[in-house]
């Protein structure tokens, strides 16, 4: 089952400051990844592997709590 972002990062005892130094972005970045504003790209991704143990498809990029009042549609 996929596990979101935050979820692995939190069941693997790291903080936001501590998970975002490792993986080589703020803090902020990578609150906007757990939280779906936006989305890491392949480099990162892998750190995302390396430092959690997973592999891309035990990744839920999506915060679970999301609505579909949440997602807008452009074009």
């Amino acid at each position: 089952m996929a596990m979101t972002l935050k979820a692995l990062r939190v069941n693997a005892g790291y903080d936001q400051k501590r998970a975002a130094q490792i993986i080589g972005v703020t803090p902020e970045t990578l609150g906007s990844w757990e939280r779906g504003k936006s989305f890491p790209t392949v480099p990162y991704i892998t750190k995302i592997e390396d430092l959690y143990g997973v592999s891309y498809s035990d990744i839920n990029f999506l915060p679970t709590n999301i609505g579909l009042n949440d997602i807008s549609e452009t074009g």
